[in-house]
């Protein structure tokens, strides 16, 4: 028997999830969010998850030079199998010359369905936008750099973890 405290962890994780493949370009990740079945309403698109998927990584990889998510308030109403998860979301884009800051709210329709919570149907709710005046620039210099192509700490982390190779302290390399 499920308990509403898990049940409202497991919500909250499927939206840092998201957020998490998003920010990674792991499509897969972000896939793992929605039921197959799942539905999704974005500024600029609205279908499928599977569609979603496929529209939303290009649109990262081919226009923005990076993405980060920062989740805030966080309220999920249970209704048995069904739930209303409503998230704030600060979510910074930028690109070689510029970006924007916005703030949204991810209205989610979660479902346990198959052993699992995940996105029914999403409503992706901008409130805000603000344009960079100046440019955002990626972090340089020593010391761990974020990646999108799969090789960020975090994924070599969960690599190294899955694998059960012991850690081993590694030198601080410029990128």
């Amino acid at each position: 028997m499920r308990d509403a405290h898990s049940d409202r962890q497991q919500i909250h994780d499927v939206v840092l999830r998201y957020c998490q493949g998003i920010d990674r370009l792991d499509m897969e990740q972000v896939r793992s969010a929605y039921h197959s079945d799942g539905i999704d309403h974005h500024t600029g698109f609205d279908g499928t998850a599977d569609e979603y998927v496929a529209w939303v990584g290009p649109q990262l990889a081919e226009h923005l030079a990076g993405t980060m998510h920062v989740t805030g308030n966080h309220r999920v109403e249970l209704f048995g199998d069904d739930a209303l998860a409503e998230t704030y979301v600060t979510a910074v884009h930028w690109t070689a010359d510029g970006g924007f800051t916005t703030g949204a709210r991810y209205v989610d329709h979660m479902a346990f369905r198959d052993g699992r919570w995940a996105i029914q149907e999403r409503w992706a709710v901008r409130e805000w936008l603000r344009p960079e005046g100046g440019v955002l620039r990626a972090a340089d210099g020593p010391g761990p750099v974020a990646r999108r192509d799969g090789s960020d700490p975090v994924e070599l982390l969960r690599a190294r973890l899955r694998s059960g190779v012991e850690p081993q302290a590694q030198p601080v390399k410029e990128s």
